[in-house]
């Protein structure tokens, strides 16, 4: 019996009903075109049982086979966004909060300059 990853053992609970979901929305999208298991197996290049595995959410198939299965049904151009950097939102509020912070050090460095002009006026 081949080890699991402990990749895979770590995978938040939110991700793998995702990856369940969407082997679920493959299962039903190759239903829905009245493909078997084997025709849809054999047009992914991949075994009938790899095919199930995916369906079932199965989080150890190749990214691969799940990208080929989305080209399938017409889907597999959304990969190609799903990390680009417009839309990380966490790394995109690391550049807010750093502007933010940038902008206090500037400004308290202009009050300490417009501070010191103003001694020296009065000198």
């Amino acid at each position: 019996m081949p080890k699991t990853s402990r990749a895979l053992l770590q995978l938040p609970p939110s991700t793998l009903r995702a990856i369940e979901k969407l082997g679920a929305d493959l299962a039903v999208a190759r239903m829905r075109r009245r493909e078997s298991l084997r025709s849809w197996a054999q047009r992914l290049g991949t075994t009938v049982s790899t095919l199930q595995r995916l369906e079932a959410g199965d989080p150890s198939v190749g990214i691969g086979i799940v990208a080929s299965a989305l080209w399938l049904i017409r889907r597999d151009g959304e990969l190609g966004n799903l990390a680009s950097p417009e839309h990380d939102l966490g790394a995109i509020e690391r550049d807010v909060r750093q502007a933010v912070e940038l902008g206090r050090a500037r400004a308290a460095a202009s009050e300490k300059a417009r501070l010191r002009a103003a001694e020296k006026a009065r000198a």
